[in-house]
């Protein structure tokens, strides 16, 4: 079976002017012509079209891209394994990134007192300052933003680490759970959300499990919260959500 160029154009979302340009540089030439010289693509050609939307989705260069799908030594199983690879150095750098964006956003103003090159360290190339004139305008007469600047402002760069590395830990075992399927009413994911609840009155500010539940429906309300959490795992938004409101109606014991 074939396609023309409009078909391939519809079922990938590459546009015809991409493919014809592909074509041009000899990255994806179809394997066959109609009668009038138009062109068609087989089953390999949307095969190798796949593989260059990886690899462009990844950021590669076309000229690299020709490169990877052009070696001689590569067999699939050889692309796959590298793709492999990329996808899961990607996966943890957007783990890393989120569980800094869920520090910085629950702080609401983080008043970081770090050299630029303490918080890239920290953050990687996450900006927490780049969210504190919003957090201000939307927390900034509240206790608790006061009471999170306070605790925040003398923090050091070690304390700004740990505080990543053990929320992050925290919100990858209710990822756990998820994946596991366990019912995000259940007793171990209430108290995971239980576990999520101190470290927020440990490190931030007092979070009593009502507070924490009005919290957990931002992360679905809010499409920068459930960007974070999708990031970790698909579907953790909403179950850390669910799993916040069932802690709060045990009324947060753990």
């Amino acid at each position: 079976m074939s396609y023309s160029v409009g078909q391939v154009a519809r079922i990938t979302g590459v546009t015809v002017r991409t493919l014809h340009h592909y074509d041009g540089i000899g990255l994806l030439t179809p394997g066959g012509r109609s009668h009038a010289g138009h062109r068609r693509y087989d089953d390999a050609d949307l095969d190798r079209l796949q593989q260059i939307l990886f690899y462009r989705e990844l950021g590669f260069p076309l000229e690299e891209v020709a490169v990877l799908l052009d070696d001689p030594r590569a067999d699939p199983r050889a692309h796959l394994r590298r793709q492999h690879g990329l996808l899961t150095g990607r996966i943890e750098r957007l783990r890393r990134m989120a569980a800094a964006v869920e520090t910085a956003m629950e702080a609401h103003r983080m008043g970081i007192r770090l050299t630029p090159e303490e918080k890239f360290e920290v953050f990687g190339d996450f900006d927490p300052d780049a969210h504190a004139r919003e957090a201000e305008e939307r927390w900034g007469t509240t206790d608790a933003y006061r009471q999170s600047r306070r605790r925040t402002t003398a923090w050091t760069k070690d304390d700004w680490k740990d505080a990543t590395v053990r929320f992050d830990a925290i919100h990858r075992r209710m990822a756990d759970l998820l994946v596991a399927g366990t019912a995000a009413d259940s007793g171990a994911a209430a108290d995971v959300a239980e576990e999520h609840r101190r470290f927020i009155s440990d490190r931030y500010y007092t979070c009593d499990p009502a507070m924490h539940a009005a919290l957990g429906e931002m992360y679905v309300a809010d499409e920068r919260f459930t960007a974070t959490y999708e990031a970790i795992e698909p579907g953790l938004a909403v179950y850390m959500r669910d799993a916040m409101r069932a802690n709060a109606e045990r009324g947060g014991r753990g």
